[in-house]
Order: structure tokens, then sequence, then C-alpha cells
């Protein structure tokens, strides 16, 4: 399915709400965390409903609690529901994690196993989260920080996950590379491994280098290993739509936007350069004939 939303985004934060409403359209389409939305009422619905009314939007939660064995919960799911069907946005995503047991939520995003049992229990309940939702969800690779014992490898365990509930991917580009240096693979083997059918949103945002490990922070610029890293999904993925989020030590909307402008300079200059490519083989072609 080729996305509705094209271009650059921002993750919506209430620090900007006023600088979004009153500012130019440098960005295109703004994400919401689904999670601080679904209280009827208050300041986060009051100005999400004026932004609506002059952005797309896209929902990212960490709360559907994917690959948990508690039953999913239903009164949450609906309350997503009841958002999405009010806002309509454009995307829907959540994390391939587990958040909590029995209800119990523990404020993180936690990894599984990369094995076929597991592969089966989480592509069943995102199936199903699908249905009560009427609508495909993308998932969400996490930061890793410790190298799993598993029969497969994350991108593996992702693509099969993705191919059996028949959901879409969002690609966070900067969690990709933070799991590289923590566990020590090769970055580009796993945006070669991911199927471009499916992704359908790219995340860009800054970490955390402590040298032994990287910790996802988004507290930070994106730092220049993970703008090289998204030139290559680039030239991989095309012009999939592209999103920066800053949760902590947010700065002024400006700066945010300049780092948004450095994302739209990298897929043109890619895409230009894929382009001039693919004339010259066409040329070759001709003239070889």
């Amino acid at each position: 399915m080729s996305p509705l939303i094209k271009g650059f985004g921002l993750g919506l934060r209430p620090e900007h709400y006023l600088d979004i409403l009153n500012g130019s359209k440098r960005v295109e389409w703004l994400e919401i965390l689904t999670d601080n939305y679904l209280v009827p009422g208050g300041k986060p619905l009051y100005y999400l409903e004026l932004i609506r009314q002059e952005y797309p939007l896209v929902m990212h939660g960490v709360a559907m609690n994917l690959g948990s064995v508690t039953t999913l919960d239903q009164s949450y799911l609906k309350s997503v529901k009841a958002l999405a069907d009010h806002i309509e946005p454009q995307i829907i995503s959540d994390h391939l994690c587990w958040t909590g047991f029995d209800h119990n939520y523990l404020h993180d995003l936690l990894p599984l196993p990369y094995s076929e049992e597991s592969i089966e229990h989480v592509s069943c309940r995102i199936r199903q989260v699908q249905d009560l939702l009427e609508r495909r969800i993308a998932i969400e690779n996490l930061s890793a920080y410790l190298e799993p014992k598993s029969p497969l490898s994350e991108w593996e365990f992702i693509v099969a996950v993705a191919e059996s509930a028949d959901c879409d991917i969002l690609l966070d580009i900067n969690n990709i590379y933070v799991s590289s240096r923590n566990q020590n693979f090769d970055p580009l083997e796993y945006l070669q491994s991911m199927p471009v059918e499916r992704v359908r949103q790219f995340h860009l945002a800054g970490h955390t280098d402590l040298g032994q490990v990287c910790i996802d922070t988004h507290d930070r610029p994106i730092c220049e290993a993970v703008w090289a890293l998204y030139k290559d999904a680039v030239s991989r993925f095309g012009d999939v739509p592209t999103m920066i989020e800053r949760d902590d030590n947010i700065p002024d909307l400006d700066v945010l936007l300049l780092e948004l402008d450095r994302a739209r300079s990298i897929q043109k200059s890619v895409l230009a350069a894929t382009t001039d490519r693919n004339l010259r083989f066409y040329e070759d072609i001709k003239e070889a004939v």
C-alpha cells in the first residue's frame, strides 16, 4: 500500500502547539503520541482539534503491549479506535515489544524472543488489533541493548511478523543504528532485509553515545552516523515519509525544522542521483541495441 502522507513531519509536542499553529508550512504532517490524547477534554485535545484542521496526522503509541501474553486490553484499544475515528490518522503505529503483564505496565519497551513461537503469538495479536481498529497498523523496531540468544536475527523476526500479520513497518533509523552498535551487526544488512512494500514511515532521532553502549534517549540532535544510514535507507526505499522525534531537552521549533530541512536535502539528493543512474542505464541499453 502506498502511503497517503508525503514528505516530512515532526512529533507534535505541547511546547510547540502555538508555533505549529502560527508557523509556516515547513512541516507537511505531524505525529501524535496516541497515549497523550485518550483522556476526554483538556488542553491536549483542544489543540489537537485545531491542529488537525491544518495538518495531516499519524498516531504513534507505546501501550498496545503487542508481545505480552496478557489478554489484549480491549478498553484501551477501543479508546485508540475512538480517537482514530475522530482525527482520521493516515498511519497508526506501535512498537514490536511487550510493555507489561497482567495489565501492570512497566513503562518500558521490552524485547521479544526472535523465535517461530513468538512470531505466531505476536502476529495473531496484531491481526486482532487490526480487526478491532478496522485499520492496518505499522510496527516499529526497538533499540536493543543486549545480544539475544535467538534462532532468528531481529530483522528476520520483524519481516516474518509483518508478513504473517499482514501489517506495515515503521522503520526507526536511529534504533537500527543504536542496536547495531550495541549488538555489533551491520545496519546495512538490516536495511537490505526489510521489504520495500511494507515500510510506510521512517523515524529519525538522537541518542546518547557512552562509548561501549548507545542509549536511545531522543534528547539531542541526530548524529552523523544516523544521517548516513538515513541516506542508505532513502536509496533503498525511496521517498518514505520521514519524521523527527524529540522527547527531552526539546529545543525551539526552528531548531527541529533545520534538522527536517537536512532530511529533505538528503532525500532530494539521493533520489536525484538514483534518477540520473537510471537514465544513464537506459541510455546505455539503447546504445547497445
